[in-house]
Formats: C-alpha cells, structure tokens, sequence
C-alpha cells in the first residue's frame, strides 16, 4: 500500500534557528486526528489547509459490470463501477445500489449442469450395455448377463426420459448393481 502525495503520516519536534523554514512537505500547523482509520489526512495542494478524505486502502472492492475483486490502493470514494459489497452468487448482477440474483441465469446453469450429468451417465450405461448386448446377442452370455443388460437398458431409458429443464429438482434413476 503506497503513501498518497501529501499524506499526514506523523509529526515530530524539530528545533529551527532564526531566520531558517521549516522543511519541503512540512508544516507549522497540526491537523486535528480523526477518531476513524478509515479517515486519511492530506495536505491541499495549495498547502494551506489539512483535507480528511475517505480512505479505504487494503479494502476489496467489487468491479459492478464483471464481479472481479480488487484491493484499493488509492485515498479517496470508492471509483465509480465499484463497491465493497460482496456479491453472494456468481450469478448476482448490479442493480445500481446492490448485488440482485440473477435467477434467470442461475436455472440456466442448473439446467446446463444437469444436461451434463444427464449425458455423462447415458455414456456410462451404453458402455455396459454395449458388450453386454453382443454377448447376448451371440449366444455367449449366461441368464446373468441378460438380466444385467436388461437393468442397464431400462436405466437407460429412464436416463434418456429425464427432463432437464426441472433442474436442480430432478429424480436420477438409481444404477443397477
């Protein structure tokens, strides 16, 4: 975290002789010390006056447009596009003042997740049913393959009957043992 330009950071006693002045970005007069940390004191640039301006360095703050977090390494407000609340989802978008949900965005993503499971486990099962259903086919399998193979099917059936777009709120069929 850096020092702003003219920043009170502290006072010390000097002794000066006659006829000499008090050094560069020293002053003769004190500034009165907030009762806050989140208060920083700078010189005007005029050098005539203490200005006590919001200071929230080491702070993170929020890009409203991309959620991206930032830590605040200047004095002064809070940069315009900013903020320090936190949102609570990734889907959350910036009404102006807060974090509002975007619920339209969070059932796309849990219709999109559950296309995902649907398709990872109908892949599972045509791997089983697969050379299960060729050895039947030819005669090489036992009543237990058979069975198995009829199991798979059906749960596969079921996989593929399944309607994603009642995500997060979908039964998935149980596996076959």
């Amino acid at each position: 975290m850096k020092d702003a330009p003219h920043e009170y950071i502290g006072a010390t006693m000097e002794f000066l002789h006659d006829g000499l002045s008090v050094g560069e970005c020293s002053y003769t007069d004190a500034p009165e010390i907030p009762n806050s940390d989140e208060i920083a004191i700078i010189r005007s640039l005029d050098g005539k006056q203490w200005l006590y301006v919001p200071d929230h360095r080491g702070k993170t703050v929020f890009d409203t447009t991309t959620q991206y977090a930032y830590t605040v390494d200047y004095l002064g407000e809070i940069k315009t596009g900013f903020t320090l609340l936190v949102p609570k989802t990734q889907f959350d978008k910036w009404d102006g003042k807060k974090w509002v949900t975007d619920n339209q965005a969070v059932k796309a993503a849990q219709i999109n997740t559950a296309n995902e499971k649907k398709l990872q486990l109908i892949n599972e099962a045509e791997q089983i049913i697969n050379p299960l259903e060729r050895k039947v086919r030819l005669g090489m399998g036992n009543d237990i393959d058979a069975s198995t193979l009829r199991e798979w099917e059906i749960y596969s059936v079921k996989l593929n009957d399944i309607d994603t777009s009642i995500a997060p709120d979908i039964d998935w069929p149980e596996k076959p043992q």
